[in-house]
């Protein structure tokens, strides 16, 4: 398998998980649950974001803007930030949340979903 193989192969993944985030977001504004602000955190402090939608997991780690960016909400401790705020640029969806993390913290980003729709 070549890198290129391995290129299109995440790629068509990162599809599929926007696909799977653009129907959360279709779905939650159907259901008429408005976007609203998202905080960052840094262990138990919480910072403001540039960043309007939904939280993702009820823990407040991840998060989906209201176009359907997928969002990491875990930053690093900053003074700066408790002042300022601090600015998100979107990630790249994975279809598997926490791959590779330790036994029972890896989950579907469809099981996500559904949990999110499932727990308003």
């Amino acid at each position: 398998m070549t890198a290129e193989w391995w290129e299109r192969a995440r790629a068509a993944e990162t599809e599929r998980a926007r696909e799977l985030l653009r129907g959360l977001v279709a779905e939650l504004r159907h259901r008429g649950e408005a976007p609203g602000p998202l905080r960052a955190r840094a262990g138990t402090a919480r910072y403001r974001t540039d960043v309007v939608g939904w939280y993702l997991r009820a823990d407040g780690s991840l998060g989906v803007g209201a176009q359907g960016e997928y969002y990491v909400l875990d930053v690093a401790p900053s003074v700066r930030a408790r002042f300022r705020g601090v600015h998100l640029d979107p990630a790249e969806p994975p279809l598997q949340v926490g791959r590779g993390a330790r036994d029972g913290e890896s989950v579907e980003l469809a099981e996500l979903v559904r949990r999110r729709l499932a727990n308003p």
